[in-house]
Order: structure tokens, then sequence, then C-alpha cells
């Protein structure tokens, strides 16, 4: 993520005409929707079984979610050659053409970094995530970079190329780290493909609809008539800054999905706990930028994207708001995942896009970029309400339970802070502020 806010900052300034940095923030966008469904489709089902099957059995897993990347990744390339010159006529962009040709080597290089990161955090390791990924983003921006100080036009079709390089070394390292917890059976279990196949469809409708879900304002805006590839570049300006705040969040999720499939076995109480904890905590962080961004929006456009994006700022004001959602919004489909209910999750996500969608198509075309941010905000805070219902019924949470958990987790880091600055450790006393008495609400 801060590669690509730093890759933005840059191409701001080295690309001056917005209408060009939109084309490259559509291309970014339909790109992200396309890896989201695929991810859906292979993650959560390779680490949910992984977590809990071992030996043989873990063996014939691994293969066969490996012949699932596979097929996957052969249709993503047919469809991606088939409508390459559809969305470009759809956006009045020739260049989106060639760049999701180049796109096809590479998701195809891709393959192997998903599969051993998988694999990885089904072991809960994250160390060779974290690297791979720093590998992923590290060698785009370095070359962004590059440019940058020496003052070299940046083309578009370089910078997807760049992406295929990018690509190709994050997935070593991802192989580097994760080949020790691999271990493959000797021939296709198509049981088991049909399994992972069977729980992870739903998961990949549920991500292609959230991340349709968080990039159709930006698809909408780049086609609709208020709209274009320069509005696009205007309204990204805003959700670059936004979307900083999805650190926290995606950071939790990958770890409260394995650890919500082990505490299943213990009852929904359980499950109800660590998801009350897990958006206490991202609200913790949450919160005070929210806050920070209202105050100081102009500020931070400026820095940016520079003057020439200064409208950009009320929009941020505006979009900086979904921070309040999203946390609840991404918990929430984890947790159904978790306790195998995909299906339902998905009808919920499915439901949220439409609304959204909804909302811009009728806002957009009056209020231009603005409408955008108004209408995603406004399905966000409906979509809110639905899916917070839901989890009350079946798994009795509260929609305030995460602030007082988000309390006591200040609390639990002041307290620590006291003990590292004064020599003291009352672990006791800091594991009873992390057990506040919301259980009574």
């Amino acid at each position: 993520m801060l590669f690509g806010f730093g890759g933005a900052v840059l191409l701001y300034r080295a690309i001056p005409e917005q209408g060009v940095f939109g084309v490259w923030v559509l291309f970014l966008s339909i790109v992200s929707v396309i890896e989201v469904g695929r991810i859906g489709l292979l993650q959560n089902a390779l680490v949910k079984y992984l977590s809990i099957e071992q030996g043989e059995d873990a063996g014939r897993i691994t293969t066969a979610s490996f012949v699932l990347n596979g097929v996957l990744t052969l249709m993503i390339v047919l469809t991606c050659m088939a409508l390459s010159p559809l969305a470009a006529r759809v956006f009045g962009a020739q260049e989106l053409s060639t760049l999701f040709k180049i796109y096809c080597l590479t998701t195809v290089a891709l393959i192997p970094f998903y599969q051993f990161n998988y694999i990885q955090q089904a072991n809960l390791d994250f160390k060779g995530i974290f690297w791979s990924n720093f590998a992923k983003g590290g060698v785009l921006f370095g070359y962004i970079l590059y440019l940058f100080l020496e003052k070299i036009p940046v083309a578009l079709t370089d910078l997807a190329l760049l992406q295929v390089v990018a690509a190709m070394v994050s997935s070593i390292v991802a192989w580097m780290f994760g080949r020790r917890y691999a271990v493959f059976s000797r021939r296709v279990d198509w049981a088991w493909v049909g399994k992972l196949f069977a729980y992870g469809k739903f998961v990949f409708g549920t991500n292609i609809s959230t991340q349709l879900y968080k990039t159709v304002d930006k698809l909408l805006l780049g086609s609709l008539p208020g709209g274009g590839t320069a509005a696009v570049a205007i309204y990204d300006a805003a959700i670059r800054i936004t979307n900083l705040t999805d650190v926290p969040t995606s950071s939790m999720a990958s770890m409260l999905f394995p650890q919500s499939s082990r505490r299943l076995q213990e009852g929904n109480g359980a499950v109800k706990q660590l998801y009350e904890k897990a958006v206490g905590a991202i609200l913790a962080f949450m919160v005070p930028c929210i806050i920070g961004v209202l105050l100081l929006a102009d500020w931070l456009i400026f820095l940016t994207a520079g003057k020439a994006y200064a409208e950009a700022a009320n929009l941020l004001r505006i979009t900086i708001l979904f921070g309040l959602f999203l946390p609840y919004a991404v918990q929430f489909g984890t947790v159904l995942d978790s306790i195998g209910k995909p299906k339902v999750n998905f009808i919920y996500t499915l439901f949220s896009l439409l609304l959204t969608a909804l909302l811009n198509l009728v806002l957009i075309p009056k209020m231009g970029v603005h409408g955008a941010a108004i209408g995603t905000l406004t399905a966000y805070a409906i979509t809110f309400v639905f899916m917070q219902a839901y989890l009350h019924k079946t798994l009795k949470t509260n929609p305030l339970n995460p602030f007082l958990r988000m309390v006591d987790f200040y609390a639990a880091i002041f307290h620590f802070a006291k003990q590292k600055a004064f020599g003291k450790n009352d672990q006791a006393a800091t594991t009873k502020m992390m057990q506040p008495k919301v259980e009574k609400i």
C-alpha cells in the first residue's frame, strides 16, 4: 500500500495530463477486481483446510489448489485478451487494450506468489508474506522513482512491463519462504479440487463483488456523463489517502481468518469476541486518522498530488469517512467465511455492490465527482446497518462493543508503555485491561 501510494505521489507530478493518469488508475482498478476475485477462489479454502489438515491430506490439498490456480489463471488470460478492446472503447482510452495484454504475463507470473503466501498464512507465518509483497511493490516503485529523478518521460506500457518483472521477483521470494511448509502429492486429487472450488466459488463471487464495491465509483466516474478520465484522476487523489486506512483492516483480516476457523470449535461466543476485538483494534488506529485527515485535508492533498489536484481536498473529507464502516464490513466477511457461510457473505456483498452502483448512477451525472463520493459513503452506511443486524442475530454481536474494545486497547497500550518506561512487568494487569465488561451489553 505504501509503495503504491508513493508511486502515485511521483506519477501525479511525472504525468501532468490528468486524463493520462486517469487511464492508469482505471487499469489498476480493473486489474484489482480480477486479482481479488482470484484470491477469493484460492485463499480462504486453502488456508481453512491446510490449517486443520496434515500429512498426506495436506499434500493433496496443496496440489489441488495449484491446479485450480492454473485453470483460473488461464481463464483470466483468455478473458483479458477477449475483452481488452471493449474496455478501450467504453472508457475512450485505446491504451487500455495494450495494458491488459501485457497484464496477461503478470497474472501468469503471480501463480507461485499467491500459492506460497497462502501456504505460509495457513501456518500463521507472515514473514515471507511481508517480504514477497515488499518485493512486489518495491520493484515498481523503484522504477518510478528512477524515472522521476532522471526526469525521463513515463510511458504507461513501460509501467505495465515492470509489473511483470515485479511479479516474477515476488514469486521467487514467496517460494523461498514458503517452500518449507509446502507438501505436495504426486497425483491430482480431483475430489479435493472440487471441494476447494465448491468452498471458494462463493468467496470468489464475494471478493469480486467487494472489489467492485470499492472501485465501481471510479469505473462509473470514468464512463458516465459528468465524469471522464480526468475526473477519475482527481477522485483517485482523495481515494489514495483514504485507502491507507485499509492497511490495518486487511492485516487484521489475514490474522482473523485462520484464528476464527479454529475458535469456531469453541462456539459462536468465541468467534463473537474475536470479531469485536479485531474491529476494536482497527478502530483504535482508524479514529485518530480520520480526525487528523478531516482537519488537514487541504495540506495532505497538496503534499500528495500538488496544486493541480486541490479540489480533491473536499472529496477527501467525504471519502475518509469510509473508514468508519470498512472495518465492520471487512471483518463481517472474514467471520462469515470462517464459520462456513460464504454464500451469505456473497449475498450481502452483492447487495452492497448493487446499491453503490445505483447511487453512483444517480448522483454522478448530477453532481460529478462529488456524486461518486457521496453515493459511495451513503451505500456504506446503509450496508453497515444490514450487516450488523445479521451478525447480531447470528453471533449476538453489538456494534458498540468494538468501541469499548477500542478504549481498552488504548488503556493496554498506555499500561504497556508505562511498563517499559519504569521497567515493570505487570502482565496480569495488562491482560485484565484487555478483558472489558462488554459482554453485559
